[in-house]
């Protein structure tokens, strides 16, 4: 938008905002002018004095008038449409080619879209327009609407569709993708699915649903090029050029090169290929000594190898250095982004890692109930700690204001000191065996921002009740709950990471139950010990 449209929004709040602190504040006339005449002298004539109150909201009235007859002309220049009906929401268009069964036209409809649109309007349909759907238009233009959902949402309506179904679309699919929607599904499904596919795309997908989804085997694709190194340019050419129709969907950058017995031996560009002499072998003009990764290398080793190496892709080779497949770069962040988001939603209680509301309501709220059923015990045990001291309690109400105050600051220096943690653990800068060390560095950091957060509250404490004892019981309750604090955020996810616990998922109910309990104990033992002098 132009600046001045921006500037005419900004006068128009100005002006409504004075209007409104008239109203609120009950702003006497004689009150204004004397702000006016005293700080602004002579800003505004004798002769309006008694015109303030209406001159002000006409002000405000007069720029909101001039906006709407401005917005025409900006839509007009700048292309907004002047009436909003004329706009067509996709996902109610959608549904009308589906009553109409337009299949041509629901074709197009996708095409038109982008990913992020694509994955609104299918989330948004009922079971029966997904399947209606996907049943209208061909695996090929199926699998590409697959693609772009969520693995999750993928495996779901694969589930619903017959076996013969959606082994005609998982045939298009790459076969990254075929092995992770597959991996949702129950095993005896899975396999049905599988016995119908094509007989290589088969095989491809039995050899990556056995990996882990984050370790290369399991991110990797087997849709590439690869050839022996006795071939000549000439022979390689005239295959590319008679199957080009099933090499134009691989993207190829590279072509890999293998020995008679299948061993991994280099890797050729395509340019060196159209450029050098056809009657050259392979083995002339491949690159040799090519970086790989083992087909085992964890997602978190992918990451650090495409940070170091701005490659497009790494071929992946087996243990006896058999080439097995490529893991692409796209792959491996977008792997690394899904991961990240997981462990957030399980660091929110969230088990299991990813939830979208299309799930079965009874799914979702089992897997919120397994973690906040937990969370309501330990709490409660929190809880007993007040009960514990309710004389203390009663007899200093003032604790009450503050015991929320200290188990909060101390939650989020803990929090603090977890997200820490967890980015070391990621990037592989700490191990799990090093929590001692850890413990060192975060209860020095805790030392300095107790003190200093204690401080605060004290001071505080004291400006509000003028009790010197009571600033003292609360500051050294947060300072030394915030050591312990951090202490636990720092080592809790280490020590579990070592014990094979995910600390995305039990990291936080520690943290919060532990922090919780100490911030109670402490500050109503200091207010017991020091009763005498509080209440």
């Amino acid at each position: 938008m132009p600046k001045d449209f921006y500037m005419i929004s900004l006068a128009a709040l100005v002006g409504i905002s004075g209007g409104f602190i008239l109203v609120l504040y009950h702003i006497s006339i004689d009150e204004l002018n004397h702000f006016f005449f005293n700080f602004i002298p002579q800003l505004l004539p004798v002769a309006i004095q008694d015109y303030t109150r209406i001159i002000i909201p006409a002000f405000g009235g007069l720029i909101i008038a001039i906006i709407f007859m401005k917005i025409p002309r900006y839509e007009k220049e700048y292309g907004a449409p002047a009436v909003m009906d004329s706009v067509v929401n996709p996902l109610e268009e959608l549904q009308s080619l589906l009553d109409n069964s337009e299949q041509a036209e629901i074709t197009s409809f996708f095409e038109r879209l982008n990913s992020h649109d694509v994955v609104y309007v299918m989330s948004h349909l009922s079971r029966d327009e997904q399947m209606m759907v996907l049943r209208a238009i061909k695996p090929l233009d199926a699998a590409s609407i697959m693609e772009e959902i969520p693995e999750s949402q993928a495996a779901e309506i694969v589930e619903d569709l017959s076996s013969q179904e959606a082994a005609a679309i998982l045939n298009e699919m790459p076969s990254d993708e075929q092995a992770d929607i597959l991996s949702e599904l129950d095993s005896d499904e899975a396999e049905e699915i599988i016995a119908r596919m094509k007989p290589e795309e088969a095989a491809d997908v039995r050899k990556l649903i056995d990996y882990d989804p984050e370790v290369a085997g399991g991110l990797m694709i087997t849709e590439f090029l690869s050839f022996e190194q006795s071939k000549t340019i000439e022979s390689v050419v005239g295959e590319l050029k008679d199957n080009r129709e099933v090499y134009q969907k691989l993207h190829i950058k590279y072509i890999y090169i293998t020995r008679e017995n299948g061993s991994f031996l280099g890797v050729l560009q395509i340019q060196d290929l159209l450029l050098a002499d056809p009657s050259f072998q392979l083995s002339e003009i491949l690159i040799p000594d090519v970086l790989s990764v083992q087909h085992h290398a964890t997602l978190d080793e992918l990451v650090d190898f495409f940070h170091t190496h701005d490659f497009y892709g790494v071929p992946v080779l087996d243990d006896q250095g058999f080439l097995l497949g490529v893991v692409l770069r796209k792959d491996v962040l977008e792997a690394a982004v899904e991961h990240a988001s997981i462990e957030h939603l399980e660091s929110q209680g969230i088990v299991g890692g990813e939830e979208l509301r299309t799930m079965p309501v009874l799914l979702r709220s089992r897997r919120r109930l397994s973690w906040l059923s937990i969370n309501i015990v330990l709490n409660m045990v929190a809880a007993s700690v007040i009960a514990y001291h309710q004389e203390t309690l009663s007899s200093v109400i003032a604790l009450a204001v503050f015991l929320p105050i200290i188990s909060d600051m101390s939650g989020c220096s803990g929090n603090q000191a977890v997200a820490v943690s967890m980015r070391e653990l990621a990037l592989g800068v700490v191990r799990p065996g090093e929590a001692f060390r850890v413990w060192i560095q975060e209860v020095s950091v805790g030392m300095i921002n107790g003190l200093a957060l204690g401080v605060l509250l004290a001071l505080g404490a004291y400006l509000w009740q003028g009790n010197v004892y009571l600033g003292l019981v609360v500051g050294g309750a947060l300072m030394l709950n915030t050591m312990l604090a951090v202490s636990l955020g720092g080592t809790v996810p280490l020590l579990l990471k070592k014990g094979g616990v995910d600390p995305a998922l039990a990291s936080g109910p520690i943290l919060t139950t532990v922090t919780d309990m100490a911030g109670f104990f402490l500050t109503l033992t200091f207010a017991s010990m020091a009763l005498h002098h509080l209440a």
